[in-house]
């Protein structure tokens, strides 16, 4: 196919008049004018959004917990009830979540999402029967084939990351009862990850890494040993790690290895620029500069952390040093990547009592400097061929509706920031994935479905 494009942000900036050539899900040749036969986009046309950290199923625990609890109210409260929620959820609903929320993604701009998956086993605990047309499957990814099968139906790329957890604490401390249906042995945890490489071949537009949930989840051998096993898979493998989210995991850290998060990773793991780390909130002048170092990715994600009362990231300090970032809707309180990066940059001026902190001298627009650095970032950290507009690279773009971005200052130098510090509703026209449509004029072909099952299903859990 051809997309006609009067406005599009190319790798090098923006562009007029230019028809890009599509074949089979890749860009393969941009040229000026408009080409006989094209279709015409109906307002500007940028990069798609990659979702670095995702967990599907806390779509649909977003707004139980913002009720007062304990009187001090924490990521740990919260934790608990979030661990009665899940503690309802069957691998159909497990799908209807994901469906539900992936299709919401791309309706605000997310091409592609990292799914942080750790709900594994049964509501007991116990392993999945294997039920799967996956040959030689163990049960262990029963709940991972839900994810595969909700992104196919809602079109949205993947990158599946199973989480290996195994311990409630430091000091390899037994998990707890609202944690069981988390926990694998370190064998187990690579035979799933076999099982995700296996789906990742009938599911289009799909990758596998894996996500050591967090220091306090597991130890350095079965970290190592993870990492040895994917990596062996697929020595580009995504490697998402939680760390240094809260002052207690980071106080906690130091008590057990006598060392800060970062640093004890920086130490004992191979970090490269397929380590994400998600968070990162908590980290000194020499963790930062050890991140940027070895080309790890910060995977930030700021409605969650503000929701939880985590922190905030030094990001001023880490994109000034050159560091790469990527953006996370995380637990789904917001599902909007232009919030993520108003937030980005909010946190950083009523820190610095500043305005436009993060632009540079190369680029002076601070809405266009933070949306090409998140794809691109996001792109690197689920090992994608996205991020940016180029022959060669994946067809994932968004189109930006010409009405609606016409209603506020939209020369090339102020669109972007005006879509994401000045917009009051959703400027997302068109979103294409791999070379096809998944949203036109705003709407997805399945939404309606998705969202009743969804609406019966927040129905019966909100009875617990």
């Amino acid at each position: 196919m051809k997309l006609y494009a009067d406005n599009i942000l190319l790798q090098a900036g923006w562009a007029k008049q230019q028809t890009l050539t599509i074949e089979n899900g890749i860009i393969t040749a941009i040229e000026a004018g408009f080409v006989e036969g094209a279709e015409v986009a109906k307002g500007a046309v940028i990069p798609g959004m990659v979702n670095c950290h995702s967990h599907a199923f806390q779509r649909a625990f977003a707004g139980f917990s913002e009720q007062g609890s304990e009187g001090q109210d924490s990521f740990w409260t919260w934790r608990k009830i979030m661990y009665q929620f899940l503690a309802q959820l069957t691998e159909h609903d497990a799908k209807v979540i994901a469906k539900q929320l992936y299709i919401e993604m791309l309706k605000m701009g997310y091409t592609r999402v990292a799914e942080f998956h750790y709900l594994h086993h049964e509501i007991d605990g116990s392993c999945y029967e294997n039920t799967s047309d996956l040959a030689n499957s163990s049960g262990l990814s029963t709940m991972a084939e839900s994810i595969f099968k909700a992104a196919s139906e809602s079109g949205i790329g993947l990158t599946m990351l199973p989480v290996l957890y195994q311990y409630s604490g430091f000091g390899a401390q037994a998990a707890n009862d609202g944690q069981k249906r988390f926990i694998n042995s370190t064998e187990q945890f690579n035979q799933l990850v076999t099982e995700c490489f296996v789906l990742s071949e009938q599911y289009a537009n799909t990758n596998v890494g894996i996500a050591p949930h967090s220091l306090r989840a597991v130890d350095k051998q079965s970290l190592t040993e993870a990492v040895q096993h994917v990596r062996a898979l697929d020595a580009k493998a995504p490697i998402h790690i939680h760390i240094s989210e809260q002052q207690k995991e980071v106080d906690d850290c130091l008590a057990h290895y006598g060392k800060r998060p970062v640093q004890w990773l920086l130490d004992n793991a191979s970090l490269d620029q397929h380590w994400c780390l998600i968070h990162a909130t908590h980290i000194n002048e020499d963790e930062r500069k050890g991140i940027i170092a070895t080309k790890a990715i910060a995977g930030i994600c700021p409605t969650t952390e503000a929701n939880l009362g985590d922190g905030i990231f030094p990001t001023t300090e880490f994109l000034a040093e050159q560091g790469t970032f990527a953006i996370g809707s995380d637990s789904h309180i917001s599902v909007n990547p232009i919030e993520e990066l108003r937030w980005l940059e909010y946190a950083q001026r009523l820190i610095k009592q500043q305005r436009a902190i993060l632009a540079n001298n190369e680029q002076a627009s601070v809405g266009q400097n933070l949306w090409q650095r998140a794809a691109q970032g996001g792109a690197q950290s689920t090992n994608a061929n996205t991020g940016l507009l180029a022959v060669g690279m994946q067809a994932d773009l968004v189109v930006l509706d010409g009405r609606k971005t016409q209603l506020f200052a939209h020369d090339n130098k102020h669109l972007l920031d005006s879509v994401i510090f000045a917009s009051q509703q959703s400027p997302v026209c068109d979103v294409m994935v791999n070379g096809r449509w998944v949203i036109r004029d705003t709407s997805h072909k399945q939404e309606l479905e998705s969202a009743d099952d969804f609406s019966q299903l927040l129905a019966r859990l909100s009875k617990y």
